[in-house]
């Protein structure tokens, strides 16, 4: 294992699988005081954790820089390397995250539900924290903040194995995290970021039942499909989002043009930009090339078929591909489809379930839009770059889960716990 940074962090020549039984053992008893801590010291720890990354904010962004040079040398492609800048205002971003999240109603001990049977029995269900989370991403170092930040929120210990871009930013991001643990008398072990690149990491992760209780893919198709071939510990899956906008004919053409723009443009490298713009035949000589020159107009690359192509001649020939084609770039795939149900097949076939929007003024069309998509977030009238917890009023979020299990949509505290029954009596037994 050829890594100075486990070296100094976890001893010469240690073996990966040491090294990550060690931080799951660890984090197995960090869990168990953090099951029972007060509201009170864990948004103490996520307030200290906040002033910390603001002091040490010069480190961050001077480790930022030795990554961001790594990445260009390396030849990451541009939507990766914005995702992997930091600059002033992304670090403030991260610590008022922090003082947010810290802010949120504490979801542990929350009663759900309450009843009294017959024979007298109270039962309640009652919010519990999940244990130890393991948290798989790519590229953004920011996640290292809001993903340790919610899991403590919740109640659980998390181990976090950010992207290797990102290995320097996030490193000492998680020293600040320490730092807050650590004033408000947590355990620093809550929080801990692998301390190696080594992919073998990732294998010991994902063969860790026993340590680590669910397991958070953030990442390319690549990487999810990895961690669920491999995976023994459960998974929240937040798969890559291949996301529609539909523009419907009963649409209003100010509302389609703005809401287009924006959720192709806005942050065209976030998962929650449209990647497939559908229009309905109907606007073939109207909005369609209004649509197109709008995008063209704003630095995006159109691919189209032959429809769209014919009402631009600056549209690039779409492929196969591109219906399934998460670009995270300033590039869309523009199709012509037959009404809502040309829309909702295409839908079916191409999309990942994350998230889909339809532009209309018919409630009719927007009812059944809402009713038939299966994705995890289903918007009427407005940008799909609203797919974010924040933007839901649920603080920052892990992900968005495209799984059916558990937890759908954005992943905040809320859906980082599970629960158990309290059954309280006065002496019944079973007859």
């Amino acid at each position: 294992m050829n890594d100075v940074e486990t070296a100094a962090r976890a001893g010469a020549h240690e073996p990966v699988a040491d090294v990550m039984r060690r931080i799951g053992d660890e984090a197995k008893k960090a869990a168990k005081v953090l099951a029972t801590a007060s509201s009170a010291a864990k948004n103490a720890g996520l307030e200290e954790a906040a002033g910390a990354v603001r002091a040490c904010a010069g480190a961050i962004l001077a480790a930022n820089a030795d990554d961001m040079a790594e990445g260009e040398r390396g030849g990451l492609t541009k939507p990766l390397l914005n995702r992997l800048r930091l600059d002033e205002d992304r670090v403030e971003a991260m610590a008022r995250g922090l003082e947010e999240i810290a802010q949120l109603p504490d979801p542990v001990g929350v009663v759900m539900d309450a009843w009294e049977r017959p024979n007298g029995l109270r039962i309640s269900r009652v919010r519990v924290p999940l244990g130890v989370i393991g948290i798989i991403y790519e590229s953004r170092p920011n996640v290292t903040a809001d993903a340790g930040a919610l899991c403590l929120k919740a109640g659980n210990a998390a181990i976090l194995r950010g992207g290797s871009e990102s290995f320097r930013s996030s490193r000492v991001i998680a020293e600040a995290l320490g730092e807050g643990l650590a004033a408000a008398s947590l355990p620093r072990a809550a929080i801990q970021l692998v301390p190696t690149r080594d992919r073998a990491a990732v294998a010991a992760m994902l063969a860790m039942p026993d340590a680590i209780d669910v397991i958070v893919p953030r990442g390319g198709r690549g990487l999810v499909e990895r961690v669920m071939a491999e995976s023994k510990v459960p998974l929240f899956l937040h798969l890559e989002g291949v996301c529609h906008t539909y523009v419907d004919g009963a649409a209003d053409p100010e509302t389609a043009r703005r809401v287009t723009v924006n959720a192709k443009l806005r942050r065209p490298e976030i998962c929650g930009a449209t990647e497939t713009l559908l229009v309905d035949r109907r606007l073939n000589e109207t909005l369609l090339p209004i649509l197109i020159d709008d995008l063209i107009a704003a630095g995006c690359e159109v691919r189209g078929d032959d429809v769209v192509r014919g009402a631009d001649s600056r549209v690039v020939a779409a492929s196969d591909a591109d219906w399934d084609t998460e670009y995270l770039d300033a590039i869309i795939a523009v199709r012509v489809v037959d009404g809502l149900d040309g829309a909702l097949a295409h839908i079916d076939a191409h999309n990942s379930q994350h998230t889909e929007a339809i532009i209309t003024e018919d409630a009719e069309a927007a009812k059944r839009f809402t009713d038939e998509v299966q994705s995890a977030i289903v918007m009427v009238n407005a940008s799909t770059q609203f797919a974010d917890g924040g933007e839901f009023g649920m603080g920052a979020e892990i992900g968005i889960s495209t799984g059916k299990l558990h937890a759908r949509g954005p992943v905040g505290v809320e859906q980082l716990t599970t629960f158990k029954y309290v059954v309280r009596g006065t002496g019944q037994c079973r007859p």
